[in-house]
């Protein structure tokens, strides 16, 4: 008799409840770096990524300063090239016109061409082997 009242109150309870409804899932990429993502989550991703952040930067200071000692040595190194810079123009074409040649400044060579466009400078940094054209144009 118990296992037909059970069996009774389940077939009762069968015809009560109503058919369940679902909606389809879809995905949404939260980063817009990744193609699809909302581009106002950028900044407070990008805010969330900086605070979790725990690496320190070696070139820092405890204080969250650059070191002064570094600092101070590349700001003497920009203006001895900058003073070696303003004596070699000087000394070399003075006031007039840019005279065409090669030169050795510390250890850059300097090339000076007189070009169909104007004047063209390329400075070659002779440990690396890398270069840096200028070119100055007519009329200036």
């Amino acid at each position: 008799m118990k296992t037909l009242s059970t069996l009774a109150l389940l077939v009762l309870l069968g015809f009560w409840a109503r058919p369940g409804h679902a909606q389809d899932f879809t995905y949404e990429p939260k980063n817009p770096a990744f193609g699809g993502g909302n581009p106002f989550n950028y900044a407070w991703l990008q805010a969330s990524a900086t605070a979790q952040n725990t690496i320190e930067d070696p070139s820092k200071t405890a204080a969250g300063q650059p070191d002064p000692l570094a600092q101070f040595a590349s700001n003497v190194n920009q203006q001895v090239l900058s003073q070696l810079t303003s004596r070699l123009i000087a000394s070399q074409f003075g006031t007039g016109a840019i005279k065409p040649g090669s030169y050795t400044v510390g250890g850059y060579q300097v090339n000076v061409t007189q070009g169909a466009n104007g004047v063209e400078i390329v400075v070659i940094d002779v440990s690396t082997g890398n270069q840096t054209t200028v070119t100055i144009p007519k009329g200036l």
